[in-house]
Order: structure tokens, then sequence, then C-alpha cells
């Protein structure tokens, strides 16, 4: 089964995880979310295979963050999804998934703890 990285090629962790993947020979796939945009349903998707809520994915550091106001304000789940999709800089990085499940691999390290245990 295929592993896809959903990334931003500039970002450093993404380079890091990008690296140890090739270093470990694992076959992957990897997207660029600003170039190849997440759709709505495929943003669920992978929201549901980690296991964590919308709001676990956000950048909260990020000026489009603060400018929405997304900590003072009670936004749906749904919301935040359609926000994060409109706004890829909201959507923490990278996401590496496997089939039925998926991991923020933040910090980096957290892939080893994968490529040792499979997902």
């Amino acid at each position: 089964m295929r592993i896809t990285v959903y990334q931003k090629p500039t970002c450093t962790t993404c380079r890091q995880v990008h690296a140890a993947l090739k270093e470990s020979g694992v076959d992957f796939d990897a997207v660029d979310y600003y170039t190849d945009p997440l759709t709505r349903t495929q943003l669920q998707g992978l929201i549901r295979k980690m296991g964590i809520s919308p709001r676990e994915l956000l950048r909260t550091k990020e000026t489009i963050y603060k400018t929405l106001k997304l900590a003072e304000r009670e936004v749906s789940d749904a919301e935040l999804i359609d926000l994060m999709v409109k706004n890829p800089d909201l959507i923490q990085r990278p996401i590496v998934e496997k089939g039925s499940r998926a991991i923020l691999a933040r910090p980096a390290e957290r892939l080893k703890e994968i490529l040792q245990r499979g997902f």
C-alpha cells in the first residue's frame, strides 16, 4: 500500500520527512497541497483517518489564523474545514497517509515511529 505525503515543499519539517522516506527506501507520493489543493472531501477524510478534530489541525501561528480571529470565536468543524480548504496555510503539515490511517508527522521524528511500527 502506497504512502502519500501532503506537504509544502518549502516547509523544513516536510523536507525532513521527505528525506527520511527516501532514505528508508519507502515508495511514496508527495502532494504539494498548495499547487494541488485538497478538496473538502479529501481533508475531511484525512482528519477522520488521523482521529483528530479539525481544530487540532490548525496552524495557530499563521497570520490568516489571527486575521480570521479563529481563537476568539466559535467556529463549527464544517466551517473550519471550509476555511482550511480555502486557506492552506491553516493546515498543519506534513500529513502522511497510508490506507485507512494518517498521521501528522510533526515533529519529523514521528515518522520513525511509524516506519518502525508500521501504521
